[in-house]
């Protein structure tokens, strides 16, 4: 069964708002895409190069360059096993769900600004 209008609306509008207060939950609920063959070619060459750095690094007594062809193969798979960056959400989600330019700001975790809100009331409730 499709969703109406209004469902899609308030969807897209609760998507918006996930993005902007969380990028990296949101970005962790995205679905995962196929690697591009690219990435791993790139990857594969940077190992392939790393290795020649290591066995010339041994065979001709140089630790450093054998250094330097270990951390390429790290630097390589890294590159190959990490998850490519999905561009952020551009610009501001305003309460009524638009979205505006520029960049929101940080004003701290939530909980705990509601906490300290509820702590202060209690203690107005209670008296000194």
């Amino acid at each position: 069964m499709p969703l109406s209008e209004y469902e899609q609306r308030v969807l897209e509008q609760m998507e918006r708002q996930l993005t902007s207060d969380d990028p990296k939950f949101a970005t962790s609920l995205e679905s995962r895409t196929v690697r591009p063959g690219v990435r791993w070619l790139i990857a594969g060459a940077g190992l392939v190069v790393g290795l020649l750095l290591l066995v010339a690094g041994v065979s001709a007594s140089q630790p450093w360059l054998g250094v330097v062809g270990f951390v390429t193969m790290f630097a390589a798979v890294a590159f190959a096993l990490a998850r490519p960056r999905a561009p952020g959400p551009k610009g501001v989600v305003r309460p009524d769900g638009s979205i505006g330019a520029g960049r929101a700001r940080r004003r701290g975790p939530r909980l705990m600004r509601r906490l300290e809100e509820r702590w202060d009331q209690r203690r107005q409730e209670r008296g000194p």
